[in-house]
């Protein structure tokens, strides 16, 4: 009974938190950014890892196996690794923000995860025997870290798109921080910036938001491909002991592959120099493969089907 009412505290502390890190960044944006007020919420996410960090220990130490049993361990998990990303750049420089993509997505992950529609899955369960393994800590919590990541990555990229195709760039010159803070030049080869010489003063935040927008989601997209690399060879070794063969076509593993392939060939566009226009068309491939991983993550576990039946709302979604 102490752990279910520490786990309830814990999950309405960081999502509560989360909402304020939201506010506080709408404000900033629609009306004055207040330096205190950044600061804030830059601690307020790092207030929600420690929030879900510990309701994940707790719920270890309860249920006797690591928190990956159902969708909805598996949602707290996400909005943990979301949290995660939005620290590596934060650490490295705080003016690197990554809030704007990182604070929505964890509240939208962790206000579904402690919505009514999963309150059965809320009390944690025995392990079906499929999934008492040890490669259950190592294969899901990979694919969990990579879908955070590509999410991520992907969703910068749409930004991208959106940035570089509209018309009216006003809104870009009076709020050049808007996602990432004071901007610096990264001078690599193929800069967006060398195109923009000719170009008004006016514009010159608009190719700078666009490079910098490039920067992150080609560095969070190559994370998260790494992961999900990991995660897919770890799951052909557990599918192997739990099933007897290393790869069976089953749906969740297709698609998986198919994401995988996607990521593949976007970091291929992105880092092949002979390519024209690399940012924008590798970002149109990264928004494919934003649709392609809630298929992967979610939709799969909507149907029901498959070897990866029994994570169909009731226990796994890996």
């Amino acid at each position: 009974m102490i752990f279910v009412t520490l786990e309830h505290i814990l999950t309405h502390i960081s999502f509560s938190i989360i909402s304020i890190v939201i506010l506080i960044h709408l404000m900033n944006l629609l009306v004055y950014e207040i330096e205190g007020l950044r600061n804030s919420s830059e601690k307020g996410m790092i207030a929600t890892f420690f929030s879900i960090t510990g309701f994940l220990v707790i719920r270890w130490i309860s249920s006797g196996h690591f928190p990956l049993s159902n969708l909805y361990e598996s949602l707290i998990f996400l909005s943990w690794s979301l949290s995660i990303i939005h620290m590596i750049p934060y650490l490295g420089n705080p003016k690197n923000d990554l809030s704007a993509i990182t604070a929505p997505s964890a509240i939208f992950t962790q206000g579904f995860a402690t919505s009514g529609l999963l309150t059965e899955m809320h009390q944690s369960a025995i392990l079906v025997p499929a999934l008492q393994s040890q490669w259950l800590m190592m294969h899901v919590s990979m694919m969990l870290l990579s879908y955070a990541a590509l999410l991520c990555g992907s969703l910068l990229s749409v930004a991208l798109i959106v940035i570089t195709f509209q018309k009216n760039i006003d809104f870009l010159s009076f709020r050049k921080s808007f996602f990432f803070g004071e901007m610096e030049y990264l001078n690599e080869k193929g800069s967006v910036l060398k195109k923009t010489s000719f170009l008004s003063f006016q514009n010159f935040y608009k190719y700078q938001l666009i490079q910098r927008l490039d920067y992150w989601s080609y560095r969070v997209i190559s994370l998260g491909f790494t992961f999900l690399t990991i995660g897919i060879l770890s799951g052909a070794v557990w599918a192997n002991e739990a099933w007897g063969s290393y790869w069976n076509w089953d749906p969740k593993e297709t698609w998986a592959f198919i994401t995988w392939t996607i990521f593949a060939i976007y970091l291929h566009i992105r880092t092949n120099p002979k390519l024209q226009d690399q940012g924008t068309n590798s970002a149109f491939v990264a928004s494919i493969g934003f649709l392609l991983i809630w298929i992967c993550y979610f939709g799969i576990n909507l149907l029901g089907i498959g070897f990866h039946s029994y994570g169909s709302f009731q226990l796994i979604s890996n």
